[in-house]
């Protein structure tokens, strides 16, 4: 857990990555664009992104993936977790969260594994050019640096093409982890459920994406009642994609204001 912001409010803001293996650095503009009122962190789980080889990470990491995350509640009271993408599906499958958060936000995130076989039907209809020869390479020798390039050439699915040279520099700073992928292919992504929802806890929830995102079916919330609450917001950014605070961070800072809003109202 990294500190990178702090003003005046009361609230706990954890930024927790999605991918896996792209590091908290991932949302680090996301956690600057909402400019939310109090401490704003980066979490990484122990062996994700450049959180690895330090003493007091594990030495099988992944054991405790993904309900480590609780364990980022028992240093800090008044806790709103956002997790971007795969970050807020590891929160959603963290039952051990329920309770505990004063709020959480889900940015481009799904409520089950629905959405990988929709962005698998859209990825196929979109080939990108060589595409197919960085996931033969990664196929052939799956490391650190073949999933780099992997993602750099499938940097068009995540962003619109305005904001493609953007999205490009900050995949090109990140610090790419293959162990953390291949835990979670082999262990999460093909079997993920949400295990508990705002539904029961009744926390302040931010859903949010762009209207352009074909990584992550945001349909799939609109199918499921416990996401329909009148303590859950929902937003769409326009225009954007995965990553919408690249392409309009205003709109994404509205939205958390209005999370804000909901936060205090709910004290």
């Amino acid at each position: 857990m990294r500190p990178v912001a702090e003003t005046e409010g009361r609230w706990n803001w954890l930024f927790v990555p999605g991918g896996p293996g792209l590091g908290a650095e991932s949302v680090l503009e996301l956690a600057r664009a909402t400019e939310v009122p109090g401490t704003v962190w980066l979490v990484d789980l122990p062996g994700d992104g450049s959180n690895r080889g330090l003493p007091q990470v594990p030495e099988n990491p992944y054991a405790l993936w993904p309900q480590v995350l609780a364990e980022t509640l028992d240093e800090l009271d008044d806790v709103v977790m956002v997790g971007h993408s795969t970050g807020g599906m590891f929160m959603l499958a963290t039952p051990e969260l329920e309770g505990r958060l004063a709020g959480m936000a889900l940015v481009s995130s799904a409520p089950h594994a629905g959405w990988r076989d929709a962005f698998g039907q859209w990825a196929q209809a979109h080939p990108l050019p060589g595409l197919e020869e960085a996931a033969a390479a990664y196929g052939q020798d799956p490391n650190d640096q073949t999933l780099r390039a992997l993602t750099l050439t499938a940097a068009a699915w995540n962003f619109t093409p305005a904001a493609l040279a953007a999205g490009r520099t900050v995949l090109e700073g990140l610090p790419y982890c293959n162990d953390a992928v291949a835990w979670a292919d082999a262990h999460f992504d093909d079997t993920y459920q949400a295990r508990w929802t705002p539904a029961a806890s009744g926390i302040p929830t931010l859903i949010i994406s762009g209207s352009e995102d074909h990584v992550v079916d945001q349909s799939l919330w609109q199918q499921d009642t416990a996401f329909d609450q009148p303590h859950v917001l929902r937003r769409t950014i326009e225009s954007a994609s995965h990553f919408p605070w690249l392409e309009n961070p205003h709109a994404v800072r509205t939205a958390f204001a209005d999370l804000s809003t909901l936060l205090d109202s709910a004290r």
